[in-house]
């Protein structure tokens, strides 16, 4: 029945994907979002005249995004337009070395051949091996896993054998290079999903892939132009989306959800109920425990949850054209970074971290001859027994003085016209995270596919998720399939 009535919670990627598309399909869609923009994670920290991102500093997977608009029936570059970026990002080793890695795959390969001589040519057995690996596995998570009979699907069984699920990522690119500082080249990403690449699973060693296939983006503007664009293209289709408006709960009655209410207990009732929010949150907060025997509060505690980040946002006064859009800064000893993370639980002396000088590639993010740097360090969850409020200032002048130490940006203290720093408490209490966890639950083997929560939510009917705690999982394309499974999932009842 075309008219039903959906209501979505919260206005991030995952949500605003499935509203896109229902309301095109012909649904009376309305979304409820707490903040006053849309975005979630996805928003914009703008002021004087800087804008930053919230969260996502570019795009993977372009494909994704295109397609979701035309699920919508529009085109994507009628709303954004963005860039390829030409290197990826440069990646920045201790004792000073370089590694830019170009999209160019002969420039890249001679970069390979100076730093890691030999590695080139496991390069190419790398792309094609995985490949393979990529045209089988992400076909899997463009469908649900609400059923345990779902893995005997043809596409999962075809794929199986290149899943590498009894290795780790680590071990997945030991078997193709030599060199360890390359190992960790193309290792790193495992932090997208807030893991270590010594425990994430193997089948996510095609991150690396997917960067070097497709390439990175910027949209023009920022991240969360997409997700704006987004919201007018749920208007556009007949959909509403009410801003600084809190969702307190899910009402439950018969078993079915059929509608929520606001903190001030007035009620809006519809026929199916889906939940963007953050996922051990939501539960927890906006559906009461008798209702989630699936996902009770303990076993939501016991659940793996990715690490956290610690965020600085700089408004400078200057420009610095010599660094690269996205760079990396490894610690000396980057295996040692991991392990006090994910084992150890403390805040690294000597960390690595991540630095966006949009600037460079984009002069709509701040006024002209000045800058925004984005910095991103990641450090444990709020499991680790760390006093936020007398470490936030401590880590603050720890970060800053690792860039003075390892890049150009000598004088980066005496150009700050502002700043905001966010910890994993911030991440909490502010934005609803559940213990800092920004890439939310951990994408372990016991947390992948039918273990994870799922799109259909398996105690309640009538009730959906969508977002990075749900399958497929973290990260923004795989957010936005969520969203688009979601649709096609109320699509068949």
């Amino acid at each position: 029945m075309k008219n039903k009535k959906i209501i979505i919670i919260g206005a991030g990627p995952g949500g605003l994907s499935s509203a896109m598309i229902l309301a095109h399909r012909g649904y009376d869609v309305t979304m409820y979002e707490k903040a006053g923009k849309v975005g979630g994670r996805t928003s914009p920290i703008e002021k004087d005249g800087f804008t930053f991102e919230l969260g996502p500093t570019f795009v993977m997977l372009p494909k994704v995004f295109e397609d979701v608009f035309r699920l919508a029936g529009k085109n994507l570059f009628d709303y954004i337009s963005w860039e390829r970026l030409d290197t990826l990002y440069e990646l920045h080793f201790d004792d000073g070395r370089k590694f830019p890695v170009y999209f160019d795959k002969d420039r890249l390969k001679k970069e390979i051949a100076r730093l890691f001589p030999g590695d080139e040519v496991n390069y190419d057995r790398y792309m094609k091996r995985e490949n393979i690996k990529y045209d089988r596995t992400y076909k899997c998570l463009e469908v649900p896993y609400s059923k345990f009979y779902n893995y005997l699907r043809w596409k999962l069984l075809k794929a199986l054998p290149y899943m590498d699920l009894n290795k780790t990522i680590y071990q997945v690119l030991s078997r193709y290079f030599n060199h360890e500082d390359m190992k960790i080249s193309m290792t790193f990403q495992a932090k997208y999903l807030g893991m270590s690449p010594w425990n994430c699973p193997g089948t996510f060693s095609m991150l690396s892939y997917i960067e070097h296939r497709f390439g990175i983006y910027h949209p023009i503007g920022g991240v969360h132009k997409i997700t704006e664009a987004m919201s007018k293209v749920v208007q556009e289709n007949g959909g509403k989306i009410f801003l600084n408006k809190a969702v307190k709960e899910i009402i439950v009655e018969n078993n079915k959800a059929v509608g929520v209410r606001f903190e001030d207990n007035t009620e809006d009732r519809a026929d199916e109920v889906i939940m963007n929010a953050d996922f051990a949150y939501g539960m927890k907060n906006l559906l009461p425990e008798k209702n989630r025997k699936s996902w009770n509060n303990k076993k939501i505690e016991k659940s793996s949850y990715s690490c956290a980040t610690f965020m600085m946002y700089l408004a400078l006064d200057k420009k610095y054209e010599d660094l690269e859009h996205h760079n990396i800064f490894f610690a000396k000893d980057y295996k040692k970074n991991v392990d006090e993370i994910f084992d150890n639980k403390i805040l690294s002396q000597d960390p690595s971290f991540y630095i966006q000088n949009a600037s460079k590639t984009d002069n709509t993010l701040a006024p002209e001859g000045k800058s925004t740097i984005y910095v991103l360090v990641p450090i444990p969850n709020l499991t680790a027994d760390i006093d936020w409020n007398t470490e936030k200032n401590n880590y603050r002048e720890l970060i800053l003085n690792q860039i003075i130490k390892k890049t150009n940006m000598k004088d980066i203290k005496d150009h700050i016209l502002f700043e905001k720093i966010m910890t994993p408490k911030d991440f909490e209490k502010d934005i609803n995270v559940h213990k800092g966890a920004v890439f939310n639950l951990a994408h372990s083997i016991d947390q992948m596919l039918y273990l994870r929560p799922h799109n259909k939510f398996e105690d309640v009917d009538n009730m959906y998720l969508v977002g990075g705690g749900t399958h497929p999982g973290s990260g923004l394309p795989t957010i936005l399939e969520s969203g688009r499974i979601v649709a096609d999932m109320i699509g068949e009842r």
